[in-house]
């Protein structure tokens, strides 16, 4: 499913303490995340995002962290081991054309995207299957670094995005980042 992916190496610089400085997963994650949540997570790299939020789904949640890179996966599962977390997060090997989440149709409270949309070979491929994994009233807080996607670029992924059916309801702050939150209307 992946164009163009960050190397497995740099997972370590992703999940590095040093980036808390700028960004701070639990404040960013704390108006979209709470106890008993099911949250997919395409793109979790090493768990920068999906260990704190493994925390804040607290045990009768999940978080499903879909990667294409086994390496990725691997070092999240020995973190999540490590930090008490390993039975609250599922990993996923994605496969080459798909996330591989048809079986979560309609299950998902919340879907982080964090810096993933950029490397998809299809933006619009990559909307609907998550969409399709939302829960109706379900949303997505989609953002890209502005470091690799231009204001034109995030328009055209906002775009495919509305026309999967999610709609943004607001634009969001995220050091760094373009960022929007999208609903998946009822339906």
């Amino acid at each position: 499913m992946a164009q163009h992916v960050c190397p497995w190496w740099a997972g370590y610089l992703l999940a590095s303490p040093i980036r808390r400085f700028s960004q701070k997963p639990e404040e960013i994650l704390r108006p979209y995340v709470w106890s008993g949540m099911t949250v997919l997570e395409p793109g979790p790299g090493m768990g920068f995002f999906t260990i704190p939020m493994a925390r804040m789904i607290g045990a009768s949640g999940r978080v499903i962290a879909v990667d294409v890179q086994p390496r990725m996966l691997n070092t999240l599962r020995r973190r999540a081991a490590k930090a008490g977390l390993g039975q609250r997060i599922e990993t996923r090997l994605a496969l080459p054309d798909s996330l591989g989440v048809a079986d979560l149709a309609g299950a998902v409270d919340l879907v982080l995207v964090f810096a993933v949309v950029h490397e998809m070979p299809s933006a619009e491929a990559f909307f609907s299957e998550a969409a399709g994994a939302l829960k109706p009233g379900g949303r997505m807080l989609f953002a890209e670094p502005n470091g690799h996607v231009t204001d034109a670029r995030f328009a055209e992924e906002l775009t495919a995005a509305r026309e999967c059916g999610l709609v943004e309801t607001e634009r969001q702050q995220v050091p760094r980042s373009h960022a929007a939150l999208l609903l998946k209307e009822r339906g």
